[in-house]
């Protein structure tokens, strides 16, 4: 009897006419090793308004909207910058698989850095989660658990772009679906061949990289996103914002956020200048460009960095930084109490003027700049607070807050690294609840969570070395419990210390005295301020509660210290905070 021999070729391409939706291909390119991610693409989760059916994102028919994402500058191929992490929105056209739903896959990713960025979204009621594995090459492995909220139900306040609505082939749901950017540890130093995705049942992943370290950049300023209010509204108008830096270097970069925001914002262009005096810079101001453009478009929820300038940054001296709007910005992000006076341009273009003539308008706030790098130094810490250190009720354009001051103190010395020192302080910001929804135009700009922006005021951060945590009087000025309290301040020092941050906590100062400020809320805050103290959680605490309050009453601020609202220390009490820090617990 003869015998048949079948090819492996054959036997699949019988197997893929027998069994619909199998690819003769796919057994080759499952030997091939890992695969592009763009290769392993399996899930059609945008159409056409026009031509919903034409995708089924949820598997109940329901998908994202072409014209949505291109109204917030999602554009196929398009490449964003979110939370440090360059990521490429896929190029596929409506219809098209532009996804893949999470099933262990071997993806081919290269790179060196401190984290992977995912671009994702989930399609169950809960989200979905799992853990993948990091294969590095050098043949070792380490493991990862990714989780993403739900596309339609997760938190508005950690996304990184919600859209107008939903299609379905029954019309459409005005409902703000989201995509998330969600970011997990890798061995830093090690380069990165491959990433197996986690088994996980409805986890999308539309793209992935590796978050490249800010090697050779130390972060000098840096101020926090609170909210998305109305502005201006300003048309072809220039900003020219006051910002005070820590560190000094020989280069520059500038970085911008359209944190929040439903629409791409354009900056014209943009400038740096040392100071001379109000709007007037000290010589005529230094062009910078955005991948050797004069400006850049940055898509909601992204950010742009500029190119690195030669430009010699001074230590501890106000900057001007320019940009010019030329289409109409009704909303921004902003950071709102800059204790700063900034300016706002009459009509055009002034980025390149040196003189104050053609700024005539006063501005108390930052918006859209969310960042100054310089060139070298040892790195930064990054000061998580509220209003305090935001530097409340300190003197106003004098850079007095605790920030300022530490800074000051450590490029006066020679014993630590001389650090930048970024405040991430928004005056009315909590530890476990939102103030600012995370989405919308809103009149509250105290932020969301500590929490929630963790990731983005933190961990994002350029050459993170050291984190202090200073929060929790708003929360239970506001009937948080201890308990609730200690539980962000555990899970925010688990997730630094997930990064290789070092994560030092200080106290939470008396208020007595102040309307919301009752026996209570005291009652609570010596219970937070005992497990702080317990060292139960961080690697070091600075007890500013110790350095500030009155000892004949620990339940208020001593009267020298006290700006007169028995909430906010004034300049002085915050210079006794910054000056009793022990300089040697920055050091990781």
């Amino acid at each position: 009897m003869r015998r048949r021999v079948w090819s492996s070729a054959v036997v699949l391409a019988l197997f893929a006419v027998l069994v619909p939706g199998v690819s003769a291909q796919a057994a080759p390119e499952r030997r091939a090793g890992p695969l592009p991610l763009e290769r392993l693409f399996d899930n059609r989760a945008v159409s056409d308004d026009a031509r919903p059916a034409e995708a089924n994102f949820d598997g109940a028919g329901a998908s994202l909207s072409a014209q949505s994402l291109a109204a917030a500058g999602w554009t196929p191929g398009r490449a964003l910058t979110v939370q440090g992490a360059r990521l490429v929105w896929p190029k596929r056209q409506p219809g098209q698989p532009d996804n893949v739903v999470a099933a262990g896959q071997d993806v081919r990713v290269r790179g060196r850095g401190d984290a992977l960025a995912f671009l994702v979204a989930g399609t169950g009621a809960s989200g979905a989660g799992g853990t993948g594995t990091v294969t590095y090459s050098d043949g070792s492995r380490t493991s990862y658990r990714l989780t993403t909220p739900d596309w339609r139900t997760g938190p508005l306040a950690t996304k990184a772009v919600a859209l107008t609505h939903i299609n379905t082939p029954g019309g459409q749901l005005a409902e703000r679906p989201r995509l998330y950017v969600m970011t997990v540890p890798v061995v830093v130093g090690r380069a990165v061949a491959s990433v197996q995705l986690p088994q996980a049942s409805g986890l999308h992943v539309f793209a992935l990289s590796v978050r490249a370290r800010a090697t050779g950049w130390t972060g000098s300023w840096a101020t926090a996103t609170g909210g998305y209010p109305t502005v201006g509204p300003w048309t072809d108008r220039t900003l020219r914002l006051v910002v005070h830096t820590s560190a000094g270097g020989p280069r520059v970069r500038l970085r911008f956020d359209n944190t929040f925001a439903a629409a791409p914002v354009r900056i014209g262009s943009a400038t740096v200048a040392v100071q001379e005096a109000g709007a007037a810079a000290r010589a005529t101001p230094v062009a910078v460009s955005f991948r050797s453009a004069a400006g850049v478009q940055i898509p909601a929820g992204a950010q742009a960095y500029s190119d690195p300038l030669g430009f010699a940054v001074p230590a501890d001296t106000n900057l001007l930084v320019s940009f010019h709007l030329p289409g109409t910005v009704p909303a921004a992000p902003v950071h709102r109490l800059a204790q700063q006076r900034s300016y706002v341009s009459a009509p055009g273009d002034h980025t390149a003027d040196g003189s104050a003539s053609a700024y005539p308008t006063v501005l108390t706030s930052w918006p859209l700049l969310t960042g100054v790098d310089v060139g070298g130094g040892p790195g930064s810490v990054v000061l998580l607070g509220d209003s305090i250190t935001d530097g409340d009720k300190s003197t106003m354009d004098a850079n007095r807050r605790w920030p300022n001051v530490l800074a000051t103190r450590l490029l006066k010395q020679s014993v630590v690294p001389r650090y930048g020192v970024l405040n991430q302080g928004i005056s009315g910001n909590r530890v476990v609840s939102d103030r600012y929804p995370g989405d919308g135009v809103s009149t509250d700009t105290a932020g969301v969570s500590a929490l929630y922006r963790f990731d983005r005021d933190v961990l994002a951060q350029t050459s993170a070395r050291t984190a202090v945590v200073f929060e929790g009087i708003n929360d239970l000025r506001w009937d948080t419990t201890a308990e609730q309290v200690i539980a962000g301040l555990r899970e925010i020092a688990d997730r630094g210390h997930a990064r290789g941050l070092r994560m030092l906590a200080a106290t939470i100062l008396p208020c007595e005295g102040e309307v919301r400020c009752t026996a209570l809320a005291d009652m609570e805050r010596v219970e937070v301020n005992e497990w702080i103290r317990s060292g139960a959680a961080f690697d070091g605490v600075l007890d500013f509660d110790a350095v500030v309050r009155d000892p004949a009453r620990p339940s208020r601020m001593l009267p020298a210290y006290d700006s007169g609202d028995h909430l906010h220390p004034g300049d002085a009490g915050l210079a006794a905070l910054a000056e009793a820090v022990d300089l040697r617990l920055l050091v990781p």
